[in-house]
């Protein structure tokens, strides 16, 4: 009943004294969403108007061509010259759905459909289309494609907004160039020593931050302090994703709403041995940095186990020697650690375990640490309650399942909550697999969770 009555209070702010006459954008919002259908007989809301799902199954297709790596995967890597052609791509959609685009300076990419009160601060929805090596075409893009295919069903409904609604590309939510993940969105939050470590960040090839956006066409005033957001830009952010997990698929549920999202760190380690010949160095004699990665590898599974909660995860994701010879004792190691928990206290006590457990192990077997260096360590975020009853309203009038559920992985909207009241909408995918080839979602999924941002989107626009 909540969805009804803010309708129908909205009808009554905008009848027209003068004249009597309900304003068309309520009259069209009702006859969009159903909520003051009362003859019952409509069981879907958008049956006069659909998801378009085979243009953007195509759209889908099309995005994942810009890859560094064949079919099926998707290699789409920061500032690449696949990342600027998808980009180019995101921008003309955002054109031809009658959104005004606009960049910042490190490549966020903005699509704005103004509303009846431009000067109140907008509703936001989006993601990212950056891509790890050799993984899936739905990851991130579900959001950026299926928001403004949500814009384009509320037009075709004939809606117009009161809040603005704006559609935006994150730029690298994933870390693999430059190892900072989530980097558009934590800058847009206002992160300020990100905004100083860009000016001096390299890549594994050395080529700098500032010298990969410039080629880009990013990066002209090398200020990156003009890309936070104002605390009142936003009145809300909803992202739409892939799961990522099997919860959804296993227990036939349509829609995942998102409570919380997990609190994420990454900690890169170094360790230093003397190396030498593996055939003329005794056991005995050796100060094996490769052994020491390997311990601290098993390590990080022993700590996050000993947490006693399943909802402590810990993956070693990079593990390298040197000189990489197969009859060379290492001599340099070089590991990255990825914990995370929804509970923030409980991920810091691993992190303090991994990192007694890599001093430890230096000392015992005779490698000197080179670096123990916690990149990030993020806190976990809420979604606002407001937000969530609006995604939970937008299932119940479409009649679809959903589930309250916490993200594991994190997202952009974990930063965005910094900013504004934030919630996400999942949509199930194939085996709960992502981050590899065989990532997918089906249309009909896909479609429903464009429905419900689309319903998200209209109740907190009007609100």
């Amino acid at each position: 009943m909540g969805w009804q009555f803010v309708l129908i209070i909205c009808a009554c702010a905008y009848i027209c004294s003068a004249e009597n006459v309900v304003d068309p954008t309520i009259k069209t919002m009702e006859a969009f969403s159903g909520y003051l259908n009362v003859n019952g007989n409509e069981k879907d809301p958008f049956h006069s108007t659909m998801v378009d799902f085979v243009n953007l199954q195509k759209q889908i297709d099309q995005l994942s061509a810009f890859s560094d790596s064949p079919a099926p995967s998707v290699t789409r890597i920061l500032y690449s010259h696949n990342d600027v052609a998808a980009r180019r791509f995101i921008k003309d959609l955002m054109g031809r759905a009658g959104l005004s685009v606009r960049e910042d300076a490190v490549g966020n990419i903005f699509g704005r459909w103004e509303g009846s009160e431009p000067d109140a601060p907008a509703v936001a929805t989006g993601s990212h289309i950056d891509a790890i090596p050799y993984s899936g075409k739905y990851d991130g893009v579900v959001g950026v494609l299926g928001a403004i295919e949500a814009i384009n069903l509320l037009r075709r409904s004939g809606f117009r907004p009161k809040r603005s609604l704006e559609v935006i590309m994150f730029t690298s939510e994933e870390p693999t160039r430059y190892g900072i993940s989530c980097l558009g969105s934590r800058l847009l939050a206002g992160s300020v020593s990100l905004a100083k470590a860009l000016t001096q960040t390299v890549d594994n090839d050395n080529i700098s931050f500032l010298d990969a956006a410039k080629s880009a066409g990013y990066a002209k005033n090398e200020d990156f302090s003009n890309v936070f957001l104002d605390e009142k830009t936003y009145s809300a952010f909803v992202e739409l994703h892939i799961e990522q997990g099997p919860i959804l698929e296993n227990e036939g549920v349509s829609i995942g709403i998102v409570t919380a999202i997990a609190a994420p760190a990454s900690i890169k380690v170094d360790f230093g041995g003397n190396g030498g010949h593996a055939g003329a160095v005794l056991m005995p004699q050796r100060n094996d940095a490769g052994l020491a990665a390997a311990e601290l590898a098993l390590a990080v599974e022993k700590h996050v186990l000993e947490s006693g909660s399943i909802d402590t995860v810990g993956t070693v994701g990079i593990m390298e020697v040197h000189p990489g010879a197969i009859n060379s004792i290492p001599s340099k190691s070089h590991i990255e650690i990825d914990t995370r928990d929804i509970d923030e206290k409980r991920r810091n006590t691993v992190i303090e375990k991994i990192q007694e457990s890599a001093v430890s192990i230096s000392k015992r077997r005779g490698v000197e640490l080179l670096e123990f260096k916690i990149v990030n360590q993020d806190p976990p975020a809420l979604s606002d309650e407001s937000v969530v009853k609006a995604m939970e309203s937008a299932t119940q009038v479409l009649g679809l399942s959903h589930k309250k559920m916490i993200s594991r992985a994190y997202h952009d909207s974990l930063f965005m909550a910094r900013k504004a009241p934030m919630g996400m909408i999942f949509i199930p995918c194939y085996k709960g697999y992502s981050h590899k080839p065989e990532e997918y979602a089906s249309p009909e999924d896909i479609a429903n969770g464009v429905k419900v941002l689309a319903l998200t989107l209209t109740n907190l626009s009007l609100n």
